[in-house]
Order: structure tokens, then sequence, then C-alpha cells
């Protein structure tokens, strides 16, 4: 190739690559894109979202904190308590799974703000809403009790600790009659080796409750049938420690040479 033709064609391929001046690119220009909304968008959303949820608008307010999520900028104040509100709608409209989820982020991702043992309560209290009913399968009761545990561990000296004391308090009475149901059904089959172990088992693990005592009384009672003498006065001697102002403890457990 000679240099003339060399030059025509690195001419022609610059002509290629830069189009004449005066005709327009045929690709559009890219559109602006919003990188983030304005401050006052994201308090218009959070302020809308408090109004629902202190209105009772439970689902609303969960779309709106949601949103607020979302839009809050890095290491904004209001992300745990969006989080905390967030629960309490969740659990206002009956998704209490959704809501524990919520309280955890709260009481786990900021353990030292002041909502934290607030939202480790409520999560214990979403918990034991799922277990109304002694009859039903315990886990949700037995993740309950594990939160308000927790709490108690972690934030002894909080409000919400005392009220998880009385929460768990609740929750074992629940768990020790659940029990007792199940003793008594295997004494009714008179299958007395199961029966005396569920209720010795009440004993052990719920002892403060109104089963223990009553459990013990029971087992007086099968034992003195049965004819085990030691086994009836070591129940005795447990239930006049522990209980001693159990109705006719003196007929049931009368005293030696009294």
């Amino acid at each position: 190739m000679t240099p003339r033709s060399l030059s025509i064609l690195l001419l022609l391929a610059a002509a290629a690559c830069h189009p004449p001046s005066g005709k327009p690119s045929t690709a559009p220009a890219p559109a602006p894109v919003q990188l983030s909304v304005s401050t006052y968008q994201v308090d218009t959303v959070w302020n809308r979202a408090v109004k629902n949820f202190r209105s009772g608008n439970f689902r609303g307010a969960s779309e709106d904190f949601q949103r607020a999520l979302l839009e809050f900028s890095a290491g904004d104040p209001r992300i745990p308590e969006a989080h905390f509100f967030l629960g309490e709608s969740y659990f206002g409209s009956g998704s209490q799974l959704q809501a524990v989820r919520e309280f955890r982020r709260v009481s786990d991702e900021y353990p030292n703000n002041p909502l934290a043992p607030e939202a480790l309560e409520r999560a214990g209290d979403a918990y034991a809403d799922l277990w109304k009913k002694p009859q039903l399968d315990p886990t949700y009761g037995r993740s309950a009790a594990a939160t308000y545990t927790e709490l108690l561990n972690r934030y002894p000296e909080s409000t919400a600790a005392a009220k998880a004391k009385v929460r768990l308090a609740s929750l074992n009475d629940a768990f020790a009659w659940k029990e007792w149901e199940t003793a008594v059904y295997y004494l009714r089959l008179k299958a007395y080796d199961s029966g005396i172990l569920y209720l010795k088992g009440i004993v052990a693990t719920y002892p403060d409750t109104p089963a223990a005592e009553q459990a013990l009384v029971r087992l007086v009672t099968i034992y003195q049938t049965l004819g085990y003498r030691q086994d009836a006065a070591e129940m005795c001697g447990a239930l006049r420690q522990y209980h001693p102002d159990t109705p006719n403890i003196d007929k049931l457990c009368p005293v030696a040479g009294g």
C-alpha cells in the first residue's frame, strides 16, 4: 500500500469516529436521576406514619414506617424508633412474628438505645400472644419465656425487666398446669409411674407455682394409697416446708405422735 493510500484510509477512519459538526447525535441524553428524596419528604412520611399509628391505622403505619426506613440517611436517630413502631404496627395488625423481627432488630442492633429493653419485652409479648391456650403446642410460650429471661439478664434494672418478671411467672404457671393436665391424664389411666413422673417434674421445675402445691398433695395421696409410707412422708415434708398454708395439711400429713 502506498503512503498516499494509507493517508486516505486514516482520514476516512477519523471521519467515521467524529461525525461532522452541525449534525445532532442520535443517542438521547440520559434523563436525570433523583438519588434521594428531600428531608422534607422524609419528614412528611415519618409524621404520617406516627399519625397513622396513633390513630390505630396499623396497616398504613407499617407501610409508612417501612418507607421511612428506606429513605432515612445513615445514622438517622429515628431508625431504632422506626423499627420499634414498625414492630408495634405489625403486632397491632396481628402479624406477631413480623413484630418479633422488628423488636429484635432494635434490641440486637441498637443494644444501648433506650428502647432496647422495651423492644425485648415486646418481642416476648408477641411470642406469648401466639400461645394463648396452654393445651396447644408450647413452642411459642417457650420462646416468650426465653425472651423474657434474656431481658432479665441483659437489662435487670430496667422497667421492662420488672414487667417481664410478672409475665414470666404467668407463663410458668401455664407451663405447670399443662404438665398437671398430662399427669392427671396418666393417673386416670392408672399409669401411676408416668403420672408420678410428671408430678415430680412440676415440683422440681415450677416449685413456686400453685400447680406445684397441688402436685405435692397428689403425690402424698398416691403414695399413701399405694402404701409407700416413706415416699409419702418425704412429700409431706416438702409440702410443709414449701407450702405450709396448704388447706387440711394436718389431716393429710399428720405429725407423728400428734
